[in-house]
C-alpha cells in the first residue's frame, strides 16, 4: 500500500492582496489523477474567509501537478467554496466567465528575493543602497547577482512539476528576478502562475528568504515588479494587418479602469511613467516601446503583422485569473470588420 502526500493550495481572504495557503492530505493508493483528489475543507476563520461560528470552507481541486520536493507528492491547486459549495467571494477563478483556450498567455512574473534580516531586497546593504541599476539585468558575477541558487532550484522545481516555464532571467534591480509561464486559457494560466508562486515561496523558506510580490517594494530610482502579460488569439496570430493590431489596442485603451482594477494593488506606485512604464491613468501603445501600456513586439512586424501583444500594466501581485479573464473579454468584444486588411 502506497501513501501519497497531496499538498492542497488555496488563496486566502487577505486584502488587498491574497496570500497562498496550503496543507497536506495523506491518501492511500492515489492514482495521480485530478478526479481522484477528494474535496477537503479548512478553517476559514483563520484565513479571513469565515467567522468562527461558521468556519468551514471547502477546497475544490482544480489542477494537479507532481510535487518534485516530496516523495510520492502532488501539488493540488484548489478553489475556495462556501459550505454549500457555491463559490466563495474570494474565489477569483470562479469569476472567469469565458475560458476560451484560443487565447494564449505568456506571463512574465517579476519578484524580489527579500532579506528578512534587513527588510530589504537580497543584495542590499543594511544601510544605504547598492550600486545603481545597470549591471543587474541578466547579470553574471558576484556583486551583480543575488540569489541565483534559490532561483535555479525554483526553476528545476517548476519544470519537474510539469509547469510550462519558458525562461528565467535576472531583472533590472538588485535581488530582482523573473520567470515566464505559457498557458492556454485563463484558468490554466492562473493555475500555473499560482503554483509557481507557491513553489517559489516554499523553496525560499530553507534559505530564510521571502518572496516579495509587491509592485514597488523599494522606492526611488529602482524598477518596480510587474507581471507583463503577452497574449494572443487567432485574430492576432493570423492578422497579417497593422490595422487589426491598432483596432485591438484602441479597444483595450477604452477599458482602462476595467483592466487596472484587477491588475494588482498599489500598482500606482509602479505605473508612474518612469522605469519602463506608462502612467496608470494614461494609455499608449507602440512597436518595441517598453514605456507604453501595450508593447507591439518587433517580431509582429517581422512576421507581417501577425503575432501577439504585451500588456505591460499588470503588477507582480496581480491575480492572473482576473488579468487573463478581462483581456479575453475586451479582445473578444473588438469589432475588426471595419479594419482595412
Amino acid at each position: 500500500m502506497t501513501k501519497s502526500k497531496l499538498e492542497y493550495i488555496w488563496l486566502d481572504g487577505y486584502k488587498p492582496t491574497q496570500s497562498l495557503r496550503s496543507k497536506t492530505k495523506i491518501v492511500k493508493d492515489f492514482s495521480g489523477k485530478l478526479e481522484d483528489c477528494p474535496i477537503w475543507s479548512f478553517d476559514g476563520s483563520s484565513t479571513q474567509q469565515a467567522e468562527g461560528s461558521s468556519s468551514d470552507c471547502v477546497l475544490q481541486p482544480v489542477a494537479i501537478f507532481t510535487d518534485p520536493a516530496r516523495k510520492n507528492g502532488y501539488l493540488v491547486m484548489t478553489e475556495v467554496l462556501n459550505a454549500d459549495h457555491t463559490p466563495h467571494v474570494t474565489n477569483g477563478r470562479a469569476t472567469i466567465d469565458d475560458d476560451d483556450s484560443d487565447f494564449w498567455f505568456g506571463f512574465e512574473q517579476e519578484y524580489f528575493f527579500w532579506d528578512l534580516s534587513t527588510n530589504k531586497p537580497l543584495g542590499f546593504p543594511e544601510s544605504g543602497y547598492p550600486a545603481p541599476q545597470g549591471p543587474y539585468y541578466c547579470g553574471v558575477g558576484a556583486g551583480k547577482v543575488y540569489g541565483r541558487q534559490i532561483m535555479d532550484e525554483h526553476l528545476d522545481l517548476c519544470l519537474d512539476a510539469g509547469l510550462n516555464v519558458e525562461g528565467i532571467n535576472g531583472e533590472v534591480a538588485a535581488g530582482q528576478w523573473e520567470f515566464q509561464i505559457f498557458a492556454k486559457g485563463a484558468r490554466s494560466a492562473g493555475d500555473q502562475i499560482w503554483v509557481a508562486r507557491f513553489l517559489a515561496e516554499r523553496n525560499a523558506e530553507q534559505y530564510g528568504v521571502a518572496i516579495n510580490w509587491h509592485p514597488k517594494p523599494v522606492l526611488g530610482d529602482w524598477n518596480g515588479s510587474g507581471m507583463h502579460c503577452n497574449f494572443s488569439n487567432s485574430l492576432l496570430r493570423e492578422a497579417g494587418s497593422e490595422e487589426v493590431f491598432k483596432v485591438v489596442c484602441d479597444a483595450i485603451g477604452k477599458q482602462i479602469e476595467a483592466h487596472i482594477s484587477v491588475y494588482g494593488a498599489d500598482n500606482h506606485m509602479r505605473l508612474t511613467g518612469l522605469h519602463e512604464t506608462q502612467s496608470i491613468d494614461q494609455f499608449s501603445y507602440g512597436v518595441s516601446d517598453r514605456g507604453a501600456s501595450i508593447r507591439i513586439p518587433n517580431v509582429v512586424v517581422d512576421n507581417g503583422w501577425s503575432g501577439y501583444l504585451e500588456d505591460r500594466r499588470p503588477a507582480s501581485n496581480g491575480d492572473p485569473y482576473k488579468i487573463a479573464a478581462v483581456l479575453i473579454k475586451t479582445v473578444k468584444a473588438v469589432d475588426v470588420s471595419a479594419a482595412s486588411v
